[in-house]
């Protein structure tokens, strides 16, 4: 359905992914738009429940309880060091439905394009959609394409939600924390958004900064299968590791106590932050996580996210504790303590 050779026979030409550009007529619901549909995202999405051209998709479900998220995407640029705009929107639905100890089985894709966007970028983005999704072990099963006109758009934005199946006996939520539970980091925090904000500057430094962006499943499953009593499992994304930390707290009714000597920070981000007058703790990450577990089990859950590659500088960074206020305080390098607040207004917009 989607080869070269059954395109031509229904178009007249092919597309042209090198000079092309996205047209009004790609999103009007006639012929150029089915060629789209065809020689860009069947093609690279390929999979049986996508090639049946339906409205929607239908498809068998393992048993277990249901998990769903949706998540949109609006980053500017559209690339950056370590990833893009299409491999962000497959990592970021992944890594929600993720969370909760589920496995991804599913997603759609929603694309909002700008009329004279490049059909070579809108082509790499989608392949590189596909590669995060076979690397994810997901199947992108439906979708839709609207085009908007000129001016109207910033090229690219993306939808997409996901479908998992919670294996029976996991309940991994926030209002399963409790008083002498620890937290632990996946890795080091921070390294989206100062990769975001250093190509935005213009800013150079002796190491390059990348996107931490990537797909958590593997690394959950890892956790969930050698400690299935993992209380609650987050994502730092937008208002990072502090605004995680403050929504546990609060819909957990707890406090939380943090070791600033114990966050893991790359050297180079940490400099980048005390450049550009940023804290680590509020910037965006798209490939780490945060687990709270009971406090016997905390050493073996670290052993375990150790020895997985996405892992490799996980660290116990703190423990909860019972606090009527729901504080989150950090006790610093220096041997004090602070509040670590919700941020205040946006630290950095169009980070995903």
């Amino acid at each position: 359905m989607s080869d070269n050779s059954k395109s031509d026979k229904r178009y007249s030409q092919s597309l042209d992914l090198q000079q092309g550009k996205v047209e009004m007529v790609h999103g009007s619901g006639g012929k150029a738009m089915a060629q789209l549909i065809d020689e860009l995202f069947v093609k690279a999405f390929s999979n049986p429940w996508l090639e049946q051209r339906n409205d929607q998709a239908c498809f068998e479900l393992p048993q277990g309880r249901v998990v769903m998220a949706t998540d949109s995407h609006v980053i500017s640029p559209l690339f950056f060091p370590g990833g893009d705009i299409g491999g962000l929107s497959v990592h970021g639905t992944v890594n929600d439905v993720a969370m909760s100890g589920a496995v991804p089985k599913y997603l759609s894709a929603g694309f909002i394009l700008e009329e004279g966007f490049p059909l070579a970028d809108l082509q790499r983005i989608v392949e590189s959609m596909a590669g995060a999704a076979a690397e994810a072990g997901v199947a992108i099963v439906t979708g839709d394409t609207k085009v908007v006109e000129r001016g109207k758009g910033d090229g690219c934005f993306i939808s997409t939600t996901g479908v998992g199946v919670v294996p029976s006996g996991l309940n991994i939520s926030a209002d399963q924390v409790r008083s002498g539970d620890k937290i632990l980091v996946s890795g080091t925090l921070g390294d989206h958004g100062v990769a975001i904000m250093s190509l935005r500057e213009g800013l150079s430094f002796e190491t390059t900064i990348e996107s931490d962006s990537q797909s958590l499943n593997g690394l959950v499953a890892a956790m969930v299968a050698e400690v299935p009593q993992i209380s609650c499992m987050r994502d730092p994304t937008r208002g990072g590791l502090s605004a995680t930390l403050n929504e546990i707290a609060q819909q957990a009714e707890v406090g939380i106590q943090i070791r600033e000597a114990e966050i893991p920070v790359r050297p180079q981000v940490q400099a980048a932050c005390e450049f550009l007058g940023l804290d680590p703790l509020y910037v965006a990450n798209e490939g780490k996580l945060v687990a709270f577990c009971p406090a016997e089990k905390a050493e073996q859950l670290l052993a375990v996210m150790r020895a997985h590659p996405q892992g490799a500088d996980a660290a116990i960074i703190g423990e909860v504790h019972d606090d009527p206020f729901h504080f989150v305080q950090m006790e610093t390098a220096f041997g004090g303590t602070r509040m670590v607040d919700w941020i205040n207004g946006e630290q950095l917009p169009r980070i995903c």
